[in-house]
């Protein structure tokens, strides 16, 4: 006898005192469909937008996708799945102990679509069905894989997981569907071969919305279980659509966007604006998705200036919200705080609208948990291979926002506002689980990029086409630098402009400094002036070895100033500091930071750099303080120092090195002045810079062995050689004056002829890495004109796309210190103490320490990994008193040549 559709379970609760229940699969699919038809009123921006995209009307496309979200579970009518919960219903079918289910329900749906359904409706139909019915495959595809990763395409016996009744009773459900859904629905759009094209870039957030759908819909405290039969029409009209409003009134609700009134609104420490705040308020809007390029000096206010644009770009109509992406954990820290004085000023006065931080170790930060009601949870688990809490333990909390949005990651881009790394938005646009719903909540929202130079070629391809797509579905985009090379500029300017649809237009050369690029826009380009605060002239001076900075260092020292030398890698860093101590220097005057200490310590230092050498800081706490410190001080911190000596880097790093030198205006003695007009008094600054001599006939060895360290971290020998030989030339620079030709005067292609034959031959390696980049981006991004589909990507489940790449796998190891015989955590703290014991080494140097733990302790670190969930994705190193490879004063202090991602 056929089975009846109301004989399988859409999802199950654990056995109650009452008994196992179950939610019959046809009530599941139409509570789905429920919520997809809520979030798809005509009325709604999402929807005007898509309909506007597919060229079809909104309700339409609201009633279509209603009934393709009814089908989303149309795998789980598999007679495997059914046997995966026992002790349910005696009234459900019985399970088939001969199947296993191997293959996950969405695939196993789009198959039985594919393989039995589609001929069997077309043979059950009149033969204008039939036309529509075999033109929708794209469409199921992006509703059968509402977990997060389109439905495999292979073809699958179906017979292996289905029983033949399963199969009827599918093809009644759906017959019954398209009677309770579609009843005199328009089917003839669905035969236009235009609409499967035009379908292909629009499915991604069709993809995003139908995982929602299935999240909310699985939600049993709107959605709750039902185990007798009823009629459909009655559920879908009493039930499912009711319960689907209640559940979508219960998530954050859209915050009305305010008017812009003045910087002051936003900002009232600004008196005076800067002329790029300035271009921010006056800088007319076209009515299309926009993208800026603020390139600016340090301290011309680009990220108020990004948020003033944001405001206007709201208040228009043009966006909803707002994500910031940014290099670093720390950067995306400090932003939040930030951002949290402000973001509220994008809104009426009374909305609540809703802000996350979206990054890895976002527990870690004291301001996210101050923000946050901290869900009662005895055992966090974090994957700290990857950074990333495990989908089912992250924080359950809210910091203005509602706990739905903070529970995870890939939810948190659907906050009205968030905070967070680049690489978060980056996931959008690989083959990652819930990619989609990445890509869904930056729609709309504009994308504000800092530190855009700071990337490496990889990440910026995968940037320049989350710009494309970010454009296509209607999102505006904000990149800040301090400069960028013309061809990253271009690049980055033609994607966004093919996400439109558009040409990409033609940018002069060389361009203006500082400049603001706005596209598409009739002017294209503005020259920005500069506060005349922040132009200044910086002299460079060239240091040959390192005992002529030891001497510049007790010179400044003894006229009270505090100084700074930033070194390439971990290892000089620790030798030099540990070679001021025994030249004499008071231990008290000289501190180490780098990014090899233990999260607590790190956080430690970091804080008490800021308090030496910060903003607020005055001569008391600066007078003789010595910090030497690798690239953690290039960017997001905002120190000021007196002396500045940097180890030689490619020239857009040394001047964003240089703009921690005498950053603010104080007097002779180094106190903060605040006073409009005042001067700095400690005269003209000076850029040391340590460096070879840039000889035209430098061979192959220029950099070696004083400099082995700095070619290990910046492979291009001639950039390198590009950088030295402008400074030493001109003998410094002006800012903004030269900023451009600088920059161009190093990496353009004209530049490249000038650098020596030798050393031209010694940067093919580095050159053929970039090319490498490039391509692995093109390989491992996703090819969104296919639409949400697995030939659109390596999709795999157990494979991680990375969002950057580096030049060898690091370990995430958590210290352990041996107290009566037990190992604790070297944090000495009530909540995360492993999460904050925790350092990263490179794999090498790993394989290299753990070989000296004593054997007896091996089976009691198992035992510990096997109790504590903290340290299932850990290696675990006892710190043994007299041989231990890490102290809070040194840090990590194995031979590790850092790398640019692990300074």
């Amino acid at each position: 006898m056929t089975a009846s559709y109301f004989q399988y379970w859409g999802k199950a609760k654990p056995e109650t005192e009452t008994g196992p229940a179950s939610h019959l699969l046809p009530y599941h699919c139409l509570d789905v469909a429920a919520v997809g038809w809520s979030w798809l009123a005509p009325e709604t921006p999402v929807c005007k937008q898509l309909a506007v995209k597919l060229q079809v009307e909104p309700n339409w496309l609201q009633r279509w996708f209603t009934f393709c979200l009814a089908l989303h579970d149309l795998g789980k009518f598999a007679r495997a799945f059914q046997g995966l919960r026992t002790n349910l219903s005696g009234d459900l079918v019985k399970p088939n102990p001969r199947m296993t289910y191997s293959e996950r329900h969405d695939s196993l749906g789009f198959a039985l679509w594919r393989d039995f359904l589609q001929e069997k409706l077309a043979q059950n139909f009149p033969p204008e069905h039939a036309a529509w019915i075999n033109k929708i495959d794209s469409w199921l595809e992006i509703v059968t894989g509402h977990h997060g990763m389109p439905p495999k395409l292979d073809s699958f016996r179906l017979r292996n997981f289905f029983e033949a009744n399963d199969e009827l009773a599918a093809l009644a459900f759906v017959q019954d569907m398209i009677d309770c859904l579609l009843s005199g629905f328009e089917f003839h759009s669905l035969t236009d071969k235009n609409l499967s094209k035009r379908l292909k870039p629009m499915s991604w957030q069709l993809a995003g919305i139908a995982v929602i759908a299935d999240w909310l819909g699985s939600n049993q405290e709107y959605f709750g279980y039902c185990d007798q039969p009823m009629k459909l029409a009655g559920y879908w009209e009493n039930i499912a659509l009711v319960k689907a409003e209640q559940a979508l009134a219960n998530l954050p609700k859209s915050p009305v966007a305010g008017q812009f009134d003045s910087v002051q609104t936003l900002f009232p420490f600004i008196q005076q604006p800067t002329p790029l705040q300035r271009y921010a308020v006056e800088e007319p809007f076209t009515d299309q998705p926009q993208l800026f390029i603020l390139e600016d000096v340090t301290g011309a206010g680009k990220t108020e200036a990004a948020l003033i644009l944001t405001q206007r770009l709201i208040a228009k109509g043009l966006a909803d919200g707002l994500y910031i992406g940014l290099p670093t954990m720390a950067t995306a820290n400090a932003m939040y705080q930030r951002l949290g004085k402000v973001y509220r000023s994008f809104y009426q006065t009374g909305e609540q609208p809703s802000l996350v931080l979206a990054h890895g170790a976002r527990e870690l930060s004291q301001a996210f948990r101050d923000s946050v009601v901290l869900a009662e949870q005895a055992n966090i688990d974090v994957d700290y291979q990857s950074g990333r809490l495990e989908e089912d333990q992250e924080l359950s909390a809210t910091a203005y926002c509602n706990a739905w949005l903070a529970d995870s990651r890939k939810k948190a881009l659907l906050a009205d506002v968030g905070v967070g790394t680049l690489d978060q938005a980056l996931l959008a646009v690989l083959p990652a689980r819930h990619q989609s719903l990445r890509l869904l909540g930056l729609g709309r929202k504009v994308l504000l990029v800092d530190e855009v130079h700071a990337y490496d070629s990889y990440m910026q391809k995968l940037l320049a086409t989350l710009l494309e797509a970010h454009a296509r579905q209607g999102g505006s985009a904000i990149l800040l630098s301090a400069t960028l090379p013309q061809t990253m500029r271009e690049n980055l300017t033609v994607s966004f402009h093919r996400g439109l649809g558009l040409e990409g237009p033609s940018l002069a050369y060389p361009a203006a400094y500082p400049l603001a690029t706005h596209a598409p826009a009739p002017a294209l380009e503005t020259p920005i002036d500069t506060r005349t605060e922040v132009k200044r002239t910086v002299h460079v001076q060239r240091l040959d070895s390192e005992d002529q900075i030891i001497a510049k260092i007790r010179q400044s020292i003894e006229q009270g100033h505090c100084v700074c030398w930033i070194r390439n890698t971990v290892k000089s860093a620790c030798q030099t500091y540990q070679t001021l101590l025994s030249s004499g220097f008071s231990a008290n005057l000289v501190a180490l930071f780098h990014s090899r200490f233990a999260m607590i310590d790190r956080q430690a230092i970091e804080n008490r750099t800021l308090q030496t050498f910060g903003e607020p800081s005055g001569h008391d706490t600066r007078k003789g303080q010595i910090l030497i410190a690798t690239q953690v001080v290039e960017q997001s911190l905002d120190l000021d120092f007196d002396v500045l000596i940097s180890d030689l880097a490619p020239i857009d790093l040394l001047i964003q090195r240089a703009g921690r030198l005498r950053r603010h205006i104080r007097d002779a003695l180094g106190s903060r002045l605040r006073e409009q007009g005042s001067e700095d008094g400690r005269g003209e600054p000076v850029f040391y810079l340590y460096a070879p001599m840039p000889s035209d006939d430098a061979n192959v060895a220029w950099l070696k062995p004083d400099h082995a360290g700095t070619q290990a971290v910046y492979p291009h020998i001639g950039q390198l050689w590009l950088s030295v030989r402008l400074l030493e030339d001109k003998g410094g620079f002006a800012m903004p004056d030269d900023a451009r030709e600088l920059i161009e005067g190093v990496y353009s292609e004209e530049a490249q002829a000038r650098i020596p034959l030798a050393l031209q031959e010694a940067s093919f390696d580095a050159e053929g890495k970039t090319m490498v980049q490039r391509s692995m981006a093109d390989l491992n991004g996703l090819k969104l004109e296919k639409g949400y589909t697995r030939k659109s990507g390596d999709w795999d489940e157990e494979t991680r796309i990375p969002t950057r790449l580096s030049e060898e796998d690091s370990v995430a190891v958590a210290l352990a210190l041996l107290v009566d015989g037990q190992l604790k955590p070297y944090a000495d703290v009530d909540r995360y103490a492993w999460a904050l014991s925790t350092i990263k080494l490179p794999e090498r140097e790993w394989k290299k320490v753990s070989r000296q733990i004593p054997d007896d302790l091996k089976p009691q670190i198992e035992a510990l990994k096997n109790e504590q969930k903290a340290l299932r994705w850990l290696e675990v190193l006892p710190l043994i008193e007299g041989q231990s490879p890490y102290s809070a004063k040194l840090g990590f202090v194995g031979e590790v040549p850092a790398s640019a991602g692990n300074v």
